[in-house]
């Protein structure tokens, strides 16, 4: 049988320590072993590709590398029974695009326990517009209900709302009924958006930065998603309402947190964490299901990057820079 040919985008590392990234025909042999060879139609950038790019050596250890975290597509071939050619899947996080070549190339092969089938009520494109973003969002949200943190509770804050996580999590509270207020880093930016996604309240840097490290603050929101770490999150800890539950997802900021325990055992604040990237299977699933479901989300165009290959580099800079703003996906030539 002919091994298929297709295109990648690999980066390199130069011997001065710096990386390069270019695009370059790859053979199907080339890829790793895996139960699933899969024909990619999307995928989408993420903070941790960019990290992947420029040679973060704690998300990949090797080069040459394909990153793409994320991916969606035809199952080609099968060698389990759960999955035959044909099957629409989602594939996102485990080792993929780490040290596992991933969705920036057109062909992917990966165990058939990182795939998911294509929930109901999302289209291959959608799930890439959702992503490990769209999962770490609907994540932190089903940690809030859980915790009993209602729509009646008060305030939720998602800071970095003008981003991939921010942006999801923000439309996914607003659809759920929640006032949801938006955290940016400047003011006025992308405000239009962020309320037509659902924000009741946009807030600025003034109001999540405090620099006072008072051991309390007025209490002002019930829950958080917090993508940002650092101070912001030792802000918002410290701001948050009694009984409040604070999710955080990621350390844009810092991943050191200093906070005393006052707002732990005079408030009742909860912490809790999410790691999108281990999550066990089946509760994966129930929110992909949701996703495709009850907490289906119709985003504006405004809020989506359609791009090619050619792109990737550009908008690689943009997420290393902490610049982008939504979801950038990746349309692969092979679904032209």
């Amino acid at each position: 049988m002919n091994k298929k040919q297709f295109k990648a985008y690999r980066v390199y590392e130069n011997s001065d320590g710096t990386f390069t990234g270019k695009i370059e025909i790859r053979n199907e042999n080339e890829l790793p072993a895996g139960d699933l060879l899969i024909q990619v139609h999307y995928s989408s950038l993420n903070y941790k590709d960019a990290l992947s790019a420029y040679g973060n050596k704690g998300v990949t250890r090797s080069y040459p590398h394909t990153p793409g975290i994320d991916s969606s597509g035809v199952v080609v071939s099968s060698s389990v029974s759960e999955y035959k050619p044909g099957d629409a899947v989602i594939v996102t996080s485990y080792d993929l695009g780490m040290n596992t070549d991933g969705g920036f190339g057109e062909y992917i092969r990966v165990p058939a326990s990182w795939a998911i089938p294509l929930p109901e009520g999302l289209s291959l494109r959608d799930s890439m517009i959702l992503g490990t973003a769209g999962l770490t969002a609907a994540q932190g949200t089903d940690q809030l209900i859980r915790n009993g943190i209602t729509p009646g509770s008060g305030p939720v804050l998602v800071t970095g709302a003008h981003g991939s996580v921010g942006s999801l999590a923000v439309t996914l509270l607003a659809k759920l009924g929640y006032q949801v207020w938006a955290g940016v880093s400047e003011t006025g930016q992308n405000e239009e958006l962020l309320r037509q996604l659902g924000a009741s309240e946009i807030v600025d840097r003034e109001m999540t930065h405090d620099l006072s490290h008072k051991p309390l603050l007025r209490a002002q929101w019930a829950g958080a998603i917090d993508v940002i770490g650092g101070n912001t999150l030792s802000t918002i800890i410290r701001a948050c309402k009694s009984d409040g539950v604070i999710v955080v997802v990621g350390n844009i900021e810092s991943p050191d947190l200093s906070v005393n325990v006052f707002p732990f055992i005079l408030r009742s604040v909860r912490l809790i964490g999410v790691a999108t990237q281990d999550t066990p299977m089946e509760y994966r699933k129930r929110l992909w299901e949701k996703l495709g479901g009850e907490w289906h989300l119709n985003l504006p165009d405004e809020l989506i990057s359609e791009i090619t290959m050619d792109e990737i580099g550009h908008y690689l800079s943009i997420q290393i820079n902490k610049k982008s703003h939504g979801r950038i996906i990746l349309k692969h030539e092979t679904n032209q």
